[in-house]
């Protein structure tokens, strides 16, 4: 009765179920209700695999969902008006049902499509704010079920008796089988909100023996680095060193309230763009909201102490002793419940920048071959490489990119221009990395990751990279870390070439024993994978061919998350075919934990020693510096570059950005998608792998018949005649002016005022003709210039049609969050 006519027709059908615990369960019990809760937990997540067994799984309008399932806590959820929650559930009115604690949480939905099961709050966590490393996220989560897959006769049962098992001690934590979705539901889904996938991964590492604040910290961290606040508790920082390495941050605009009956707490992002404020009362009730003044009847006089939380910070309230803790209190209490500094101490390898050597790999003709054979152009080196090694910042441009995409040109183009970055499609504000460049970070990761459930010193085995973009002295350094008494960090570098011979159909059986290679190399204990396309000399250069960076990682990311094989090593990828930012973020988006762009720093050495650059350097038009600065140079505007992408995106860390795959790919075939990209938005279709290894090469000089010199490509500055076509072409914008009245060549200096019409020749329907032939002739360059109207109707006669004025009046600036503008959240 409570509900109106749309609420009431999308309304499920709800059940409350009664569980007899097999033991009676104390209040202060705990060892036993965890094991209870634990055994609820796993049937949960049973329910949906034995409906589809018995082919009851239906559509999202006829899901079947669990909104609670616990013996210490009961969510109410629904679409509801938030006045009338407790008249639609009559327990909320009863007085004889108390609570210790309530979480309380209204959300209009901008992501999603409002359904019942995704109203807030979730089963352990309330989320108001965005996700936007979900992608990131979730990919990695579920190459950590594919792990999982991995059987090693040490389970405590069969999947298949899981849910009947007597004894629930560690069950999540060692079963090893809660993630087989022949067994159980998968943790995680993009079906899904970001907040509801937020919620199955932080309830797993709640019921595998984390609390739930420690849970939170290690899913949501702080930007401990250089943190002031921290300075005085570094049992905190080791705390979040170790679980970094472990864990990709869950990273977006958040405040996050939490509660796994145990506790409850509250808790910011690293960035603080969510308000959160708290008062405790005399009778030690804490109260946190968004705002002051939610809570009626609060009255002054009785509030003791009230705060704000800052970036990352976080309260709780144990609910067992009624103890109020702050950020400091509860952070350190639960970093201090294991030694990480020791095992880091003991257990990490780091590798910090290095100054770069100075020798050169190939003599200059050989260097121009090798760049030549990987797509490079004239513009690559005199704009991009020396704009960044020059001054360290990437080259600007203006007025956006008008030549023909990498799939409608007519010229060769490295893979790397067949996808374009997607960006936040949520109304929080980017990053600025300049200002707020406290909470970012590039540093990544090599080695086995340790599973996230457990916690052990084996976790803090890893080598960590102050930077992703990697020299020949840091390559070296890593490399040392294989032997025995330096770590043992079993290594292997495979090469991605394979014999010019072979043809474009050779690069199907090469990237199949890549990818074989690969997962052999993982099962047999390699834990930093090296994948390499260097060449040794000129002979080698001229005999063969590379697959292609980006394809090549894709394909071993994707093969090694098939295989339950991901989380067991580090992807480096050695290559001579990325230069530029996008290349460097393509790579890592599709799986390298780091690059070494060999032939990048090479370029630089070259151009370094070049005559010209010298001179430019004594002139004064470029700052002066020695070859090893030049290469740091190089690097600064790689990484400033990877800032910039992350801050558009909304993402503060690169281990977020790592695999997420944020990208959508323009002219690519299911093949090659299914390949080496799985599950990257592809619309329209296009190469294949052999059209792949063709185009490759047709970038080499004997193929463009320019052997030992680049070609000017043209793809940023148009070159008459021999470069690639651009759509604002001088010869177009003029043609455009003479037809609408706009030739001023006449100028001031030539008594421009004195002729006719300032010297402007007037409009032209004969030339505007010319100009449409022109537009309709020229080369295609994007999606809609395949397009054609096909209309099934006669055109409106322009008399007809309302002035622009008057349509304009009936447009309004709506915003993309309705929900949160509604007059139904403000009155």
């Amino acid at each position: 009765a409570v509900l109106g006519p749309m609420a009431r027709e999308a309304m499920p059908s709800i059940w409350q179920l009664f569980v007899n615990p097999p033991v009676r369960l104390e209040p202060n019990d705990d060892s036993v209700r965890d094991g209870f809760e634990r055994t609820l937990y796993l049937v949960r997540r049973r329910f949906s695999v034995e409906l589809k067994n018995a082919g009851l799984d239906w559509d999202d309008d006829h899901e079947v969902y669990v909104a609670s399932f616990s013996s210490r806590t009961i969510v109410y959820k629904g679409m509801v008006q938030s006045a009338v929650l407790a008249q639609f559930y009559k327990d909320l009115t009863n007085e004889n049902y108390t609570s210790q604690f309530i979480i309380y949480h209204r959300r209009f939905s901008t992501n999603t499509s409002p359904r019942w099961p995704l109203a807030q709050p979730m089963r352990v966590v309330g989320h108001n704010g965005e996700i936007n490393t979900l992608l990131g996220n979730v990919n990695w989560i579920k190459a950590r079920e594919a792990a999982k897959d991995n059987f090693d006769g040490t389970m405590p049962v069969s999947g298949g008796d899981l849910v009947d098992y007597d004894s629930t001690e560690n069950i999540v934590t060692m079963c090893n089988t809660q993630d087989i979705p022949s067994v159980l539901e998968p943790v995680v889904s993009l079906d899904r909100s970001d907040s509801a996938n937020l919620d199955s991964v932080f309830e797993l590492m709640c019921q595998s023996r984390h609390r739930a604040p420690c849970a939170l910290m290690a899913m949501v961290p702080t930007a401990y680095e250089n943190n002031p606040d921290l300075k005085n508790n570094p049992e905190i920082t080791n705390f979040y060193k170790f679980h970094g390495g472990l864990l990709e941050a869950w990273d977006g605009p958040a405040l996050l309230v939490y509660s796994d009956g145990k506790s409850i707490g509250a808790s910011l992002d690293r960035n603080g763009l969510r308000p959160a404020r708290y008062s405790i009362t005399k009778d030690g009730t804490v109260y946190m909201m968004s705002e002051t003044g939610v809570i009626p009847g609060l009255k002054e006089s009785d509030i003791v102490e009230k705060g704000r939380l800052g970036p990352g910070q976080m309260i709780n309230v144990d609910l067992v002793s009624g103890e109020f803790k702050d950020n400091i209190r509860i952070k350190s209490e639960i970093a201090s419940r294991h030694p990480y500094g020791e095992w880091i101490a003991r257990q990490r390898k780091d590798v910090a920048k290095l100054e770069a050597d100075g020798d050169r790999h190939y003599e200059d003709d050989t260097a121009t071959f090798a760049q030549s054979t990987f797509g490079w152009g004239l513009e690559d080196i005199g704009m991009q490489i020396q704009d960044m090694a020059g001054s360290a910042k990437e080259t600007t441009y203006s007025m956006g990119d008008d030549a023909p995409i990498a799939c409608l040109s007519e010229r060769p183009h490295p893979l790397f221009n067949y996808f374009k970055q997607r960006f936040a499609q949520v109304t929080n504000p980017p990053i600025d990395p300049l200002r707020e460049g406290v909470v970012m970070s590039l540093g990544m990761t090599l080695g086995k990751k340790e599973s996230i459930y457990k916690v052990s010193e084996k976790g803090a085995r890893l080598i960590h990279l102050e930077s992703p973009v990697l020299n020949g002295a840091e390559m070296e350094k890593i490399k040392s870390y294989a032997q025995p008494e330096n770590g043992g960090f079993q290594q292997e570098t495979l090469s991605t070439r394979y014999s010019l011979e072979d043809g474009p159909a050779g690069i199907k059986a090469a990237l199949d024993a890549l990818c074989d290679n690969a997962a052999n190399a993982v099962r047999n204990g390699v834990e930093v994978l090296i994948l390499s396309d260097f060449a040794a000399d000129q002979a080698e250069l001229e005999k063969s061919t590379y697959i292609p960076p980006l394809l090549a990682v894709g394909a071993v990311h994707h093969r090694l998350i098939a295989d339950g094989l991901r989380m067991d090593t580090g992807i480096v990828v050695e290559t001579g075919g990325a230069w530029s930012t996008h290349h460097i973020a393509c790579l890592v988006g599709y799986g390298a934990n780091a690059v070494h762009p060999y032939l990048a720093l090479e370029t630089v050495k070259q151009w370094y020693g070049q005559e010209k650059t010298q001179k430019m350097m004594e002139a004064g038009k470029l700052k002066k510096a020695t070859v090893a600065q030049a290469q740091e140079n190089y690097r600064a505007a790689v990484e400033n570059g990877l800032l910039k992408i992350l801050s558009k995106m909304g993402i503060s860390l690169l281990t977020s950005y790592q695999g997420a795959q944020i990208f959508e790919a323009l002219g690519l075939s299911d093949e090659v998608i299914d390949r080496s990209f799985k599950g990257t938005t592809s619309r329209i279709g296009g190469m294949s792998l052999e059209d792949i290894a063709s185009e490759t090469v047709m970038m080499r000089p004997e193929a463009i018949k320019a052997k030992m010199k680049l070609i000017n490509y043209g793809y940023y500055k148009p070159v008459p005649k021999l470069g690639e076509y651009h759509i604002n072409s001088s010869d177009l914008a003029k043609l455009l002016h003479d037809a609408i009245g706009l030739d001023k060549s006449v100028s001031a200096a030539t008594d421009r005022d004195e002729l006719e019409n300032d010297g402007v020749k007037p409009k032209s329907v004969a030339n505007y003709e010319i100009f449409k032939k022109s537009l309709q002739t020229a080369p295609l360059a994007n999606i809609r210039d395949l397009l054609e109207f096909d209309s099934d109707r006669p055109s409106i006669p322009i008399e007809e049609v309302e002035p622009a004025s008057e349509i304009m009046r009936r447009f309004c600036t709506g915003a993309m969050s309705l929900g949160a503008l509604s007059r139904e959240a403000h009155d």
